[in-house]
């Protein structure tokens, strides 16, 4: 088997209300925009993925991964892998074409990518993982509606100005949802983007040991992204002065930033998304990383329905991933639009759980009407 050809596909969904994500302040992201790669081969077998967008920076792609890609074969994960390496040292973002060659894997094998790679478990329990920040009311009339809708667990913005805002925000919702319930915060510290539309503040080592010694009142469950991404001895200093988990990883690369990470004693939680640190395979053997050193693995997936599917086969194949992230923040963030290039948006079921696709490769597809009428082909 060989590839035969890959098509690109940029697409500008819009939401159906602006939505603010908190990593953009004062951002008015009105679509989910999104790059699609189709992968197919000389046998028939295609393979899906995609990459989050912002604008029309995803147009550079197309043309400096055909030449490398087209004429391999799938099953040469590894080579495939050392190729797209060699892309990113250029600037370019294209680890998630690999998740398309497991895909089209799993459909020649005739299993589903997690059996694949080990078969854990075939559901998880998820997060609810808010995207804005939001006021204290806010924020206990969307903890009322996740609760009814399954979820046992959540995941909070902290990104404010004021240190005693985003303390009354959790101490608000924890009062709301008792004991039984999962807390997690993100700061949206390791990969700040700052567009000049508003303040935003930037934590140094005391704002987060601050914030840590504050939310232990609290049961929080971890905190994610407190410092820089590269701030491993930052991290490290911040992880033994608290009792609470420190989670991160989403924007760091490849093998040797998770190794570095390890070796300072960083996180607690590893979080690596297979469509921007290395794909499935460099996912698993991140994973593998972790189990070894007795942590945590749980995948940031906030990009969209196809990034949400690969990211779940990864989980669904290792034992040390204590939850799934579930990206949902209506009216503007909800999975018709999150997933809108899929023909069935993930949901959870009324225990909170995630169940993982049974179809073979990635267990999805694609909705083809929908992505050509909102975008274009490259």
């Amino acid at each position: 088997m060989k590839i035969s050809e890959i098509d690109f596909y940029l697409c500008h969904y819009p939401l159906p209300e602006t939505f603010y994500p908190s990593w953009i302040p004062g951002y008015p992201q009105g679509n989910n925009s999104a790059l699609i790669v189709v992968v197919k081969t000389d046998e028939g077998i295609e393979g899906y993925s995609a990459m989050v967008g912002f604008l029309d920076e995803a147009r550079g792609l197309p043309g400096m991964m055909r030449p490398f890609m087209v004429g391999r074969d799938p099953f040469r994960v590894e080579n495939i892998v050392q190729v797209i390496r060699s892309a990113h040292y250029l600037g370019y973002k294209a680890f998630f074409i690999e998740v398309a060659i497991w895909d089209i894997i799993g459909k020649a094998a005739g299993l589903p990518v997690y059996k694949m790679l080990g078969g854990g478990i075939g559901k998880i329990k998820t997060y609810a993982s808010s995207g804005e920040i939001m006021e204290p009311k806010k924020r206990i009339d969307y903890v009322k509606m996740i609760r009814d809708m399954g979820f046992k667990a959540v995941k909070l913005r902290i990104r404010s100005m004021e240190f005693e805002k985003d303390i009354a925000v959790v101490e608000a919702v924890r009062k709301e949802v008792g004991d039984d319930f999962d807390i997690m915060v993100d700061a949206n510290q390791g990969w700040p983007i700052h567009l000049g539309l508003v303040d935003w503040p930037r934590w140094d080592l005391k704002r987060a040991m601050k914030t840590a010694e504050a939310l232990e009142e609290f049961d929080v469950r971890w905190i994610e992204e407190p410092l820089f991404k590269h701030d491993f001895e930052g991290l490290a200093a911040l992880r033994a002065s608290t009792s609470i988990q420190i989670a991160g990883g989403e924007f760091n690369t490849d093998l040797y930033e998770f190794r570095d990470i390890i070796a300072h004693g960083s996180l607690d939680i590893l979080q690596p998304d297979v469509t921007l640190a290395g794909g499935i395979l460099m996912g698993k053997k991140i994973a593998g990383m972790a189990e070894a050193s007795n942590l945590q693995f749980s995948p940031h997936t906030w990009t969209n329905g196809v990034g949400l599917a690969a990211n779940l086969q990864l989980m669904g194949s290792v034992m040390n991933c204590p939850y799934c992230e579930f990206p949902f923040e209506p009216p503007g963030w909800v999975p018709e639009a999150r997933d809108f290039m899929l023909k069935e948006p993930f949901s959870v079921d009324k225990e909170g759980f995630i169940h993982l696709p049974e179809g073979p490769g990635l267990g999805i597809e694609l909705d083809m009407e929908k992505i050509m009428a909102h975008g274009e082909k490259l």
